[in-house]
């Protein structure tokens, strides 16, 4: 089992940036890879950006290439997504997700089986 809590998110205008983390417990944290994804009202939860265990592989979905970073310190459990340039479609709730697999970087959410509560980001025009 393996406990994740989002922290970061927040109100901000377009062009700006937030650095959401996710601290996790539990499980090994190091041997998982982890994931970021988000869900604005009525919509379907969507893959944001993964990364493996050792931080190497990283994958992210076409809409936020560029402006949004994924990271992690295996040292203080923690992942991180860096997003700069925001714009008002980033707004939704934003979800870390830890899979079973240490090396798998996944964009489907029903491939993760631990999640955290959600963090809100709003980005005003």
């Amino acid at each position: 089992q393996v406990q994740l809590v989002e922290s970061g998110g927040g109100l901000v205008q377009a062009g700006g940036s937030l650095r959401l983390s996710c601290a996790a417990s539990g499980r090994t944290f190091s041997s998982s890879a982890m994931g970021w994804f988000r869900q604005a009202p009525g919509t379907e939860r969507e893959f944001v950006a993964a990364i493996s265990w050792s931080g190497k592989n990283v994958y992210y979905a076409d809409s936020v290439k560029g402006r949004f970073s994924i990271s992690r310190d295996n040292a203080k459990n923690t992942v991180y997504l860096q997003m700069n340039s925001l714009k008002p479609e980033d707004t939704a709730v934003y979800y870390c997700a830890a899979h079973n697999s240490g090396v798998a970087v996944t964009t489907t959410p029903s491939e993760y089986p631990y999640w955290g509560q959600g963090t809100q980001v709003t980005v005003s025009s």
